[in-house]
């Protein structure tokens, strides 16, 4: 499944299934085919997910140190949580400000 998120506020956000899945449950949703994030709600959905991406950071500095997971792979290039929530952040933060809510899946 991919995810296209939309709002008139904005461009289009598209994100494979497991990321939008994910995403949702970062904003403590149930992933589903269809939704919508309401204005009211999108200031705690960007609090969510700077928290996810704290909780994330911080976990890792706790193991450093340890080893790739397997040979050749580089922690460094991964992409990380941050990378992967940052344009719904700014998806977020955009559409609040016009007034405007985010759908997906209609």
């Amino acid at each position: 499944m991919i995810y296209k998120f939309k709002s008139k506020a904005t461009g289009d956000l598209i994100m494979l299934g497991p990321q939008g899945d994910a995403l949702l449950r970062l904003l403590g949703r149930t992933p589903a085919a269809t939704g919508i994030i309401e204005v009211q709600d999108m200031p705690a959905a960007v609090a969510a997910l700077q928290a996810a991406v704290a909780a994330a950071e911080a976990a890792p500095a706790a193991g450093a140190g340890a080893p790739a997971t397997e040979p050749g792979d580089d922690p460094a290039a991964q992409v990380g949580l941050r990378q992967r929530v940052w344009p719904m952040v700014e998806m977020l933060r955009r559409a609040h400000d016009a007034q405007q809510p985010i759908v997906w899946g209609v």
